[in-house]
């Protein structure tokens, strides 16, 4: 009798710990990875880069955004060699964004609106070859979108004197120290000049 008592209990017990692990919940399926953005690159310079990048840094669909300096001669160029002007590169900013989101088109839309494209070597107080009014095309269909941009403004006579933009072939860009980077950002402060 006892051994039977202590059979009926076994054999519920282990029927109890069968049907636990039976009706184990089931895990909730991971969500999804979301597919990595394909970005691209825009680079143009139009004076002192602390402001540019200001100005793409609020759009909506640009990614990221670095100041360096771009289209001269010396490698791994520093601010006080490019001050100088006898680097012969600009202050540019490279400006990474997400093409499904904004467009090249749209990104030089930014660029001729806030910076005087017809004055050489030169943006408000600031003077130099560094400050010239350049973009620099990653790929044929930049190069095709900066040129009709640039000769649409010229035959509706948006400015006032000639644009005197240069449009070429990105080259190596050599990111800028870290205190330039984001620097009126860090700052609290809207423009560069008042």
């Amino acid at each position: 009798m006892h051994c039977e008592r202590t059979r009926r209990w076994a054999h519920a017990a282990w029927t109890a710990l069968a049907a636990t692990a039976l009706f184990v919940p089931a895990r909730a399926a991971p969500k999804p990875t979301p597919a990595p953005v394909k970005t691209e690159k825009a680079t143009f310079a139009s004076g002192c880069f602390w402001g540019v990048e200001a100005e793409f840094r609020a759009i909506k669909g640009v990614v990221s955004t670095a100041v360096g300096y771009t289209g001269g001669t010396v490698k791994d160029a520093t601010y006080e060699q490019v001050c100088t002007g006898r680097t012969g590169h600009a202050e540019a900013v490279e400006v990474e964004y997400d093409p499904a989101r904004v467009t090249y088109a749209q990104l030089l839309d930014v660029f001729w609106k806030n910076h005087d494209p017809t004055t050489r070597n030169r943006q408000g107080p600031d003077v130099g070859s560094q400050y010239r009014s350049a973009i620099f095309y990653h790929g044929e269909e930049q190069r095709k979108a900066a040129e009709e941009s640039l000769h649409r403004l010229e035959k509706a006579r948006a400015f006032p004197r000639p644009i005197v933009t240069q449009i070429v072939p990105a080259g190596p860009f050599y990111r800028a120290e870290d205190y330039h980077q984001q620097y009126l950002e860090k700052r609290g402060l809207a423009r560069c000049h008042s």
